[in-house]
């Protein structure tokens, strides 16, 4: 089973969105890599259910570390952290298995089980799952930190309205959580307001919206990455992709590059004053990675998600028992948009990838 992500530090993700928990096993963090309990509450705090507006499943989300973790620092063994699900509400799913939901994997994951899943809430295929990876780039932050890596992510557009680029925006400072900023992960204060506004339409209208989240990578010296399969680019791609509701992932120029000519999409090396730079590599324009390797210029990244598949309207899709298409109205407590509570996933995601890239480089020591 694909639950696994990394060579050198290795995240297991387990559980079900319905089960007793979800969580997940961490292996490969240096012994001695403190722990900070108050940015892992901050970062599961961005992730987590209920806020106004967005899916109001009510979870406190409070991560235990079972191992793997003595008086604030990692022993450099397996860290096993979890939390328990205490408010799912099963009866919200009683159609399945007979009447599977449009755009989920209650049928495929049905068949590939031979009927034996649990699909209540999606299972494990749930973005619920999610927790174990915020939980879990937040311990290899610290990681980054201590060689000047950061990852930053926020939510760059909801449909049609969109924020100024990440790079223009403070990156340092927490968001206020009581705050549009804040409640969505959107550092452009002014476009948050706007999302704000759009999401309340969509959800009003009984609907779901499409959205992007926007990832900033600083700080690479030239080379960090291995070749092909394992450079920066494959493996953000896939565990990004891997995240629930992602539909695509875009590097820098992205698709405009296929409109561009050579002589516009080209970044020309220029001196610095510590070697080489790329021209614009003081801003996030210049391409952060070639032949993926890092150039010393920030990479940027959009991820784009697909508006939620549960929605209040009524839908028509196949009924099993019957074999004909019938009306399905999806109940249960969902997000309108994706975008706001995948930002730190993505985040955390993106820590993960680099810390493993890092540690396998050798500028990361394990």
């Amino acid at each position: 089973m694909g639950m696994q992500l990394g060579d050198n530090l290795k995240v297991t993700l387990f559980g079900e969105s319905h089960g007793k928990c979800v969580g997940a096993l961490v292996e490969g963090v240096p012994a001695g890599t403190p722990l900070d309990t108050e940015i892992l509450l901050r970062d599961l705090l961005r992730r987590k259910p209920g806020r106004k507006g967005l899916s109001q499943r009510s979870e406190p989300d409070d991560c235990e570390i079972l191992s793997g973790v003595y008086e604030g620092k990692a022993t450099g063994w397996p860290i096993l952290m979890l939390t328990m699900n205490s408010d799912a509400k099963s009866r919200d799913y009683s159609f399945l298995p007979d009447h599977p939901r449009p755009g989920h994997a209650d049928l495929v994951e049905s068949v590939r089980s031979d009927g034996t899943a649990d699909l209540r809430g999606g299972g494990s295929q749930s973005a619920r799952l999610t927790f174990g990876l915020v939980a879990a780039g937040s311990q290899a932050r610290t990681l980054l930190d201590n060689v000047g890596w950061s990852c930053c992510a926020h939510l760059h557009s909801v449909g049609e309205v969109k924020s100024r680029p990440l790079f223009d925006l403070e990156r340092k400072t927490p968001l206020n959580p009581s705050s549009d900023s804040g409640r969505l992960n959107c550092r452009d204060t002014e476009a948050a307001k706007s999302m704000s506004h759009e999401i309340e339409l969509v959800r009003k209208d009984r609907d779901t919206i499409g959205s992007v989240v926007e990832l900033l990578i600083e700080g690479l010296p030239i080379g960090v990455g291995e070749p092909w399969f394992d450079g920066i680019e494959p493996s953000l791609a896939r565990a990004l992709m891997a995240i629930p509701g992602a539909r695509a992932i875009e590097f820098s120029h992205g698709t405009r590059s296929s409109t561009m000519r050579g002589s516009e999409h080209n970044d020309a090396w220029e001196p610095g004053p510590d070697g080489p730079v790329l021209e614009g590599s003081s801003e996030a324009v210049a391409d952060g990675s070639l032949g993926g390797r890092s150039t010393g210029s920030p990479i940027c990244v959009k991820i784009h998600f697909k508006p939620p598949s549960s929605l209040p309207r009524k839908q028509f899709t196949l009924h099993l028992p019957t074999n004909e298409k019938m009306p399905l109205e999806v109940g249960g407590r969902h997000d309108p948009v994706l975008g706001p509570r995948a930002a730190p996933v993505v985040e955390a995601v993106a820590i993960l990838v680099m810390a493993d890239l890092g540690i396998a480089g050798g500028y990361i020591s394990n």
